[in-house]
């Protein structure tokens, strides 16, 4: 297998811009032409199918759960980071950038992250359209509070439920364009298997969990976005759901599968009480950073926090 990364060409600060420049462009009258699968509607795939409907897309989404309300996005508490230096307290799109490289232990692709770093400002104005309540400040502002080490304050944040407000602005984006016809839910729908045709997805096979059918989609092009895999670990935080089928799946017919140990943990688990318990209860991330207060454990304790 040749691993390319597919990471344009150019300095990394114009690799994006550079790239977008050249790639060809779909005339509006032909969009309505192209069908594309999204897998997954949490705020990746919820976001996704949103957009690319709007752009004139058709396309079919496709999730697990009873509703997208209820994809695991809705678990995310503490914030979203983004490089708009609100607080003028030094930020840039290169300091974001040099955060999450340091932040991945070096191992993330740098073009990949830049780009993240570019687009962290749009994707919370994006938000805002969406209609999602970030905290303010009184005079109106969007608030910023420091998060997961950082050296400035950066985190846009609604209150200790940031994911649950996320993922309903990016809901309510993708059903105002399932009420124009332009999206096609399927709830309920388990991936079973990627259709590929001379080596592209062109489709997928899942399984309709309420009649146990199986049911077969086409498309010109299957987007992914069914998330993490943190339950390869007995102890999670994570929904069962959230088990990678999809991604082992697309693995079986060839897909690379990148950092199987790369997995999210939360230092702020309540402790194991059982050799039987199986699953890890997460306090709220409200209690990091500003949030939190340290309580000593006997009364009279005077040590420092």
């Amino acid at each position: 297998m040749n691993l390319d990364a597919k990471a344009p060409s150019g300095e990394l600060k114009d690799k994006w811009t550079k790239h977008k420049f050249e790639s060809k462009l779909v005339n509006p009258a032909n969009k309505r032409k192209f069908t594309v699968i999204v897998v997954g509607t949490g705020l990746a795939g919820g976001s996704a199918a949103a957009t690319l409907a709007e752009l004139g897309y058709n396309v079919l989404s496709f999730c697990i759960q009873d509703s997208p309300r209820r994809a695991h996005s809705i678990a995310a508490q503490g914030g979203i980071n983004a490089a708009k230096n609100y607080p003028n307290d030094g930020d840039s799109v290169k300091r974001l950038f040099y955060d999450t490289i340091k932040g991945g232990d070096y191992r993330a692709r740098e073009a990949n992250v830049y780009r993240l770093a570019e687009v962290s400002n749009n994707i919370i104005d994006q938000m805002v359209s969406q209609g999602v309540p970030f905290a303010r400040e009184y005079g109106g502002y969007l608030d910023n509070r420091s998060f997961g080490g950082s050296q400035v304050s950066r985190t846009f944040y609604a209150r200790g439920q940031t994911g649950q407000q996320l993922l309903l602005g990016a809901y309510s984006g993708m059903m105002k364009m399932v009420s124009k016809g332009k999206i096609k839910m399927f709830n309920r729908r388990e991936m079973m298997d990627l259709v590929t045709v001379n080596g592209k997805a062109r489709g997928i096979i899942v399984r309709n969990l309420v009649t146990g059918e199986l049911e077969k989609y086409a498309a010109d092009a299957v987007l992914l976005c069914t998330g993490g895999y943190g339950n390869v670990y007995f102890l999670s935080t994570n929904a069962m759901t959230s088990n990678a089928s999809a991604a082992w799946r697309c693995y079986k017919r060839g897909a690379a599968f990148a950092n199987p140990c790369f997995t999210q943990i939360h230092p702020t688990c309540i402790p194991v009480h059982g050799d039987y318990q199986s699953k890890l209860t997460l306090m709220s991330e409200s209690l990091r950073n500003d949030g939190r207060v340290w309580v000593p454990k006997k009364q009279g304790d005077t040590r420092k926090p």
